[in-house]
This record gives structure tokens, sequence and C-alpha cells, in this order.
């Protein structure tokens, strides 16, 4: 039988050759992936890493890591969490931030061709992935990504409400952002919120007073919403009518009997009762 101390032995070799491999595997990594800082010293800054793993990963922790090579066939991705995009902003400089945003504009602009293609699904997926590498600090370039997004959910019948919320965000990122505006405007209208869609129609003409969408939408919508109003307020006394029924009936009694007469001067109305009516 071997002795304790062999046993000590061995497994204080095992411990060195464990300790031996993981710094040659380490040291490995920082010349493949590291850059160099102005004192020599490396830093792991690999675009793979920035994506899939590291303390600042924006992306959903359960999306597969080839999924970049296999876009065309994944769900779009919805999260931005800007807590966590906020918490990485603070770690990087200026340089690195811009360097950020020109991968963002190079994800906008795959979306856009995407976009163009039809694939709207696919672009929706890039201007995702835009908004989550582009730093918070540049609002104008997420506003843009933000409704360029909405362009693409619009265009797919289940993602308008979704599509109204990314207008929304970038309006809030650029508060003169007119095509925004048009955007939200439209979808209100295809939702029948017709109300909304004209306050924005409206928002736009104080931007750009000549604007041809605008002009026409702020005479055509004021008919639709006061015909809307009729027909919701013909079916509101419709329905408390036959309510009214409900309860006179065992009374003998109809909202018949009863007769709504307006006063010429003061404007009001009076109940008047009819034992009998035609």
């Amino acid at each position: 039988m071997a002795s304790a101390n062999d046993k000590s032995e061995r497994l204080q070799s095992n411990e060195e050759v464990i300790e031996e491999l993981t710094k040659d595997l380490e040291s490995s990594c920082v010349r493949e992936g590291g850059d160099q800082k102005e004192d020599g010293s490396s830093v792991t800054r690999s675009k793979d890493a920035r994506l899939d793993g590291d303390s600042w990963d924006v992306l959903d922790k359960e999306r597969n890591e080839d999924s970049d090579d296999n876009a065309q066939n994944t769900e779009p991705l919805e999260d931005v969490d800007e807590v966590l995009l906020k918490d990485r902003d603070l770690s990087l400089t200026e340089s690195e931030q811009e360097v950020l945003k020109c991968e963002a504009e190079n994800l906008k602009q795959v979306g856009n061709d995407l976009f163009k293609s039809g694939e709207y699904v696919q672009a929706i997926s890039q201007y995702t992935q835009g908004l989550q590498t582009c730093p918070l600090v540049y609002s104008k370039e997420r506003a843009i990504l933000y409704a360029n997004r909405a362009a693409a959910k619009a265009k797919c019948q289940t993602e308008k409400d979704s599509a109204i919320s990314d207008c929304s965000k970038a309006i809030e990122l650029n508060s003169s952002y007119v095509k925004a505006y048009i955007r939200r405007a439209q979808l209100y209208e295809e939702t029948e919120k017709l109300d909304e869609a004209l306050e924005d129609f409206k928002k736009v003409l104080t931007f750009d007073s000549s604007h041809i969408e605008a002009n026409h939408a702020v005479r055509r919508l004021p008919p639709l919403i006061n015909e809307r109003n009729e027909k919701l307020k013909t079916e509101m006394l419709g329905k408390l009518k036959d309510l009214g029924n409900m309860v006179l009936k065992p009374f003998g009694l109809s909202t018949n009997n009863f007769e709504l007469e307006k006063d010429p001067n003061s404007g009001g109305y009076s109940v008047k009762f009819h034992q009998n009516p035609m």
C-alpha cells in the first residue's frame, strides 16, 4: 500500500499540473484575443467576448452562441436592457464607444438591406443587435435604430403595438424626429387610435407646416373621429336602453314610457312620462 506521503506527493503533482495547464490556457487566450494598452499590458477585447459572455453582455442569455451565423433562422431579439447598457458604458473609453457606434451602424445597414429584401423578422433582429451594441450616449443614432425597427415590426401584422412602442422610444430620444411621429401616427390610425394619430400629425406640422401627409390627415381624421364617436354614442345608448327595459319590465313599463325634452333656454333636459306610449 502507498504511504500517506506518497498520496500527498501525487496530489501535489496533480495540482501543479492543473495550475500549469490553466496558466498556459490563460496566456494563450490573451495572445489570441488581446489588445495592447499604452503600458504594454494585454486587454481581452474580442468581438465574441463582448457579444457572448463578458461582464457587459446585453444579449438574451439563452441565445445560442452561434446564432450570428444563423440569423436568418432565429426569432428576433426583443429586449434591450438599458440598465445593463448603462453599466457597460461606464467602463468604456470614448474611443471604445466610437468603435461600438460603428458596429451598431453596420448592424443597422444590414437591417436596412434585409428590410428592402422583405426579410422583416431578420431585419428586426439586426436592429435589435444594433440597439444592444450602440452606447446610450448616442441618442440620435439609437432613435434611428428604434424607428427602423418599428418600420420592420409594422410589416408584421402581430407587432403593431410593439412598433408603436419603438416609435415612442425614438421620439423620447429625439423629440424632433418627424419620421418617427409620422410612423407612429400611421400605426395609431391602423390600430383605430384616431385621436392619438391626429395629435401626432398635428405635431408634425409644428416642425414642417408643408408636410403633405400631415396636412391631409388633419383634415381627414376629424370627420372620422366624429363618426366613430356618434357610433359609440348610439351603441352606448342602445345598451342603456336594454338595461332600462330589463329594470322596468317587472313594473309593466319600458324606456318608451319616458321621453327626454330639451329646454331651449337652458339647454338642459327634462324627463316626460307617458303612461301608454304609442
